[in-house]
């Protein structure tokens, strides 16, 4: 077998050429992928006790055998046995030993075929990484060389269809590779398997939502061509108005509630007990004055916020003859749901009948909105005057009791 300092330049020489010949589209089959092969074919043949001359053949081939790349990139293979027979034909090699080593470069060539036990340890070197944590990594930079040489982009699907054919196809032939690095190869094929499944998901959700999104776009246009957008944008707005402001007077009559309760709770615990004593005689008046304007104040903060519910049943006649406002639940919620369901399509149908509705809507939220706010502005006023008159009754109160003790 030659020596170190054979292969020593043999590294140089295959090195210097990727360096100054192999084009940059070739980004995996390159310098750094042909020394993987050649520390696999090194691991492999030792593991499968090749040495000697046998072994020298093998890492000649691992290190020519994609140096083809760098003159054509059709058939490199056919390149890389001239490069390799034309180098070593100036060191002496026989032709017998030349062309052993060119028929395990054939090996290589895909799909793989190989016909004895040096063909099988190249074979699994060169595709080593299937079974590596580094598939992923490497896979991506041969998809990019594959791309870039042939001037086609692949799509997702295809390249991970590619992959998954491969996986699914390959297999290790030493025993070797086989135990070391099959089962991570089976990772791999079950990842690439997950990914593409994931892959044809996400496009067919992209797809449906490209549709979705063409067929918003389409009723778009046509809704912007009905008359009547500004009207509908009107109501719209204006119903949301109305809610908002029966929202906030709900909320002031609950404040008011809240904090009348518990003026309440407080005066009945501390107030209401001294009451008994004849010292305090003086606190009875303004007490139940105090008391008085509280729950004046809560009747009217919850007469503001008590519903009002009309029947709630109309006919069928009601209906056909456009009495009944069919967009408020408290007309329609003892109807049967056919009626119902009859008297909404009816007015669907029925423009003139479903902007009247609308208006109908719009004018008793109006009048909801009236009483509300009059009875809280009644509780109000009642709260901030009642407020003022028992604190004056107390200061009488308290001044009378002065009064009367200096007497």
């Amino acid at each position: 077998m030659a020596n170190k300092d054979f292969f020593i330049d043999v590294k140089n020489y295959v090195f210097d050429l990727f360096k100054n010949s192999l084009p940059q589209q070739v980004v995996y089959h390159n310098q750094n992928h042909t020394l993987q092969v050649v520390k696999a074919v090194n691991e492999i043949a030792l593991a499968e006790n090749i040495s000697g001359e046998d072994l020298e053949i093998l890492l000649l081939a691992a290190w020519f055998h994609d140096l083809g790349f760098t003159k054509e990139l059709e058939n490199h293979e056919e390149i890389s046995k001239k490069i390799v027979a034309e180098y070593l034909s100036k060191r002496g090699f026989s032709k017998e030993k030349i062309s052993k080593i060119q028929s395990v470069i054939n090996a290589t060539i895909m799909p793989q075929n190989p016909t004895n036990k040096l063909d099988e340890i190249i074979c699994d070197a060169d595709l080593y990484h299937l079974g590596t944590n580094d598939f992923d990594k490497k896979s991506k930079l041969l998809r990019l060389e594959h791309e870039k040489l042939s001037g086609k982009k692949l799509s997702d699907i295809e390249w991970l269809q590619e992959n998954e054919q491969f996986l699914s196809d390959h297999k290790y032939f030493t025993n070797y590779a086989f135990e070391k690095l099959n089962a991570q190869k089976l990772l791999n094929w079950v990842n690439v398997k997950n990914n593409l499944q994931k892959t044809k998901i996400k496009i067919k959700e992209q797809e449906l939502k490209n549709k979705l999104k063409k067929d918003s776009i389409k009723l778009k246009k046509q809704k912007e061509k009905r008359p009547g957008r500004g009207v509908e944008t009107m109501f719209r707005v204006t119903n949301r108005n109305h809610l908002k402001l029966i929202d906030i007077a709900d909320t002031k009559a609950n404040i008011l509630l809240s904090v009348n309760a518990i003026i309440l709770s407080i005066a009945l615990s501390n107030l209401f007990p001294k009451l008994d004593k004849p010292d305090n005689y003086y606190l009875i008046y303004p007490t139940l004055i105090f008391l008085l304007i509280t729950v004046v104040t809560m009747v009217f903060s919850i007469l503001s916020t008590r519903p009002k519910v009309t029947s709630g049943k109309f006919s069928k006649k009601d209906i056909a003859n456009k009495k009944v406002n069919l967009l408020f639940f408290g007309n329609f919620h003892k109807m049967e749901l056919e009626d119902y369901q009859k008297g909404m399509i009816d007015m669907m149908n029925d423009n003139d009948y479903l902007y009247k509705s609308l208006i109908n809507d719009l004018y008793y939220l109006g009048k909801v909105l009236d009483r509300k706010y009059k009875l809280l502005r009644i509780a109000y006023s009642i709260f901030m005057y009642g407020i003022i008159i028992s604190v004056i009754a107390f200061i009488i109160s308290f001044g009378m009791m002065k009064n009367s003790g200096m007497s």
